[in-house]
């Protein structure tokens, strides 16, 4: 079997690399947002419920416009979404170095950043990579696109930090938003529209949606994926605070989201080749139950730079390992066609999960001066979503299943 439809003459390695790339760039200059909360919190006077509630809307606006820009992506082509999203995004960035007032923060680090990352985020650059290739290596190739994001985490995370550190906040945030417009040149390599299955009708965006809510396992995906969300945010987010409410450095914290980013490249390719062989909803059920027993486990032991950097490592063998898995089931389910669209809508309920995680964890810490109660309501979410994914049927959809081979 080949490893690239013969149709598509582009390198494959052009391709992935440049995506890889754009991954890097968009998901690495947002990772480490949660170096700014203390900073921008003490000088401006605020608490922490003001720039975590700015990222909480970023995450929802994220989720609401991914399955626009991926219906844009898949109809239109990526190339333009993704230089689209980059202008945005950059701008954004660059105006929250000058948001001195909570409402302009809300605008700018949480709407304008919202909407870009969407149109320049990795899921599109995911579903792009996914079509170049045959169905025996999409998982694969997606886990490849996802860890790419983790390569991002783990290089620009500590670059922020060094911004910070040299800098300060205000320019911090205009050195990544000049960063970001590496997207542009890269994303005319990463190009391509959705198409029907050979020898299928094509389908309109009203039948596509409509068929996929009417999809039970399709449904439960969207459900579990609040979860992962929730997570990944609030940790994202909160922990270096939380690192440094327990009387370690910042660059402990900084550390820590470099670990959780290396090691979940190690977690996104070893998700993908799993999905590619085994059973993906028992995969994604582990995945939760191990995250639930990493957080317990943090929480009960004495925090020290020792347990947050393997609480960092676990956590970023299981991060993103949930993305692989969940975006194939969808292909698996509905076919490439509104590959882009139909997991920008399972994507919006992982940023719904991100804005709840985010949010709350500010709030219940300026109401309580405690993460505690947030720590343990993410053990038992991820319980939850362990059992949700337990019904899932990893089959396609009839519309697919009756089609001829």
């Amino acid at each position: 079997m080949s490893f690239v439809p013969s149709a598509w003459r582009l390198p494959i390695g052009v391709i992935v690399f440049c995506g890889c790339l754009i991954g890097i760039v968009s998901f690495g200059a947002r990772a480490g947002f949660g170096l700014f909360l203390a900073p921008i919190s003490t000088e401006l006077g605020w608490g922490r419920e003001i720039f975590a509630l700015s990222i909480a809307i970023q995450n929802v606006v994220w989720g609401a416009a991914q399955p626009f820009a991926g219906m844009l992506a898949d109809k239109y082509g990526s190339g333009r979404v993704l230089v689209l999203g980059a202008l945005i995004y950059a701008g954004g960035v660059a105006l929250m170095a000058y948001s001195s007032e909570p409402w302009q923060m809300h605008m700018t680090a949480g709407v304008v950043v919202g909407l870009g990352t969407a149109f320049a985020s990795f899921m599109i650059v995911m579903a792009t990579m996914a079509r170049k290739v045959t169905p025996r290596w999409r998982t694969l190739v997606m886990g490849i696109a996802t860890a790419s994001g983790s390569i991002g985490q783990f290089t620009m995370v500590p670059l922020g930090q060094s911004f910070l550190k040299a800098y300060g906040w205000h320019t911090a945030l205009l050195l990544l938003a000049a960063i970001l417009l590496i997207v542009i040149p890269l994303a005319s390599t990463v190009t391509g529209k959705g198409a029907p299955a050979p020898g299928m009708r094509d389908q309109t965006v009203r039948e596509a949606f409509g068929e996929a809510f009417g999809h039970k396992s399709y449904n439960l995906l969207v459900a579990g994926f609040f979860v992962c969300g929730f997570h990944v945010a609030f940790i994202l987010v909160h922990m270096p605070a939380y690192i440094a409410d327990k009387g370690l450095p910042p660059e402990t914290g900084a550390t820590a989201l470099a670990f959780v980013g290396l090691f979940n490249i190690v977690g996104s390719l070893g998700a993908g080749y799993v999905g590619g062989k085994f059973s993906k909803k028992y995969s994604l059920a582990a995945i939760y139950l191990l995250r639930s027993a990493a957080i317990a486990l943090f929480v009960l032991l004495p925090v020290s730079t020792l347990t947050v950097y393997v609480f960092a490592a676990a956590m970023g063998l299981l991060w993103l390992s949930t993305v692989p898995l969940t975006s194939g089931l969808v292909a698996q389910f509905f076919g490439m066609r509104y590959m882009a669209m139909l997991f920008g809508v399972v994507f919006f309920s992982h940023q719904v999960g991100s804005f709840v995680g985010v949010w709350l964890g500010g709030r219940l810490y300026d109401a309580y001066g405690t993460y505690d109660v947030v720590w343990w309501l993410s053990v038992a979410l991820g319980i939850a979503a362990a059992i949700v994914h337990l019904p899932i049927r990893e089959a396609p959809a009839p519309r697919l299943a009756a089609a001829p081979a």
